[in-house]
């Protein structure tokens, strides 16, 4: 087996690296878009106590227990050409989402979401609140407040949150393919290219090239993420 791996790792053809570039385009499109709202439902879900909390966060965790194909048909019917919401982007904003990469976005960006707000939430949680406390009798309100104290300290939260929402568009399979379909240098990224790969003979060598490849990019981006959340968490112990 050995003696073939080699010479096709990294031997990648245009179709491979347009499905590479395009996976990197989608996740970091996908995790740059939903960041903000992000931290704005995770701010909610930690520190909001009102009639319906439980509701948004059974929303927010929905795309984790839903079957990925479910959570796509959805994107489709709602975002999809003749969807209410995908017909209101495109007449007012002239964003499309039907078979483009944008969909391909917007279904990681929803793929992914649970996990980057879960991480923030659990960070803001663990914030002390005597130290919002104290800046809020020096007269900062809480807008200042926030900006200054409660988002650094859960900075550390917030990379691991978009890291993982990162990771996970990179590896979302399910939801594309049924919302945007699988249309080479269009919507095919690394999921489903490799999943063409295995559908057609003598597709097995690319596909553990394509496999290699995604799984060091997304090691990678853990990596990354756990080194940079324990950089900030030393500056901010130094402060």
């Amino acid at each position: 087996m050995n003696s073939w791996i080699a010479p096709v790792v990294f031997a990648l053809t245009p179709e491979e690296w347009t499905a590479i570039e395009l996976s990197l385009r989608v996740a970091t499109v996908a995790t740059a878009a939903s960041l903000p709202i992000g931290i704005l439902v995770a701010l909610i879900l930690a520190r909001g106590r009102f009639f319906g909390r439980s509701l948004l966060n059974a929303l927010v965790l929905v795309p984790l227990v839903l079957p990925p194909v479910v959570t796509g048909y959805v994107l489709l019917l709602a975002f999809g050409r003749q969807g209410p919401l995908g017909r209101w982007f495109a007449e007012h904003l002239g964003i499309v989402f039907g078979f483009r990469w944008t969909g391909a976005a917007l279904a990681c960006a929803v793929m992914g979401f649970p996990l980057m707000v879960r991480a923030i939430q659990l960070s803001i949680e663990a914030v002390d609140r005597k130290l919002e406390q104290a800046a809020t009798t020096l007269g900062a309100n809480r807008l200042w407040v926030l900006a200054t104290v409660t988002l650094p300290l859960v900075t550390p939260g917030i990379l691991a949150g978009a890291i993982l929402a990162f990771a996970r568009a990179m590896g979302e399979f399910g939801a594309t393919i049924t919302f945007v379909s699988n249309i080479p240098g269009e919507t095919q990224t690394l999921p489903t290219l490799i999943y063409t790969f295995t559908q057609v003979p003598g597709g097995d060598a690319a596909a553990l090239r394509l496999t290699i490849i995604s799984l060091v990019i997304s090691l990678a981006a853990v990596l990354a993420s756990e080194a940079i959340a324990q950089r900030v968490s030393r500056r901010l112990e130094a402060a």
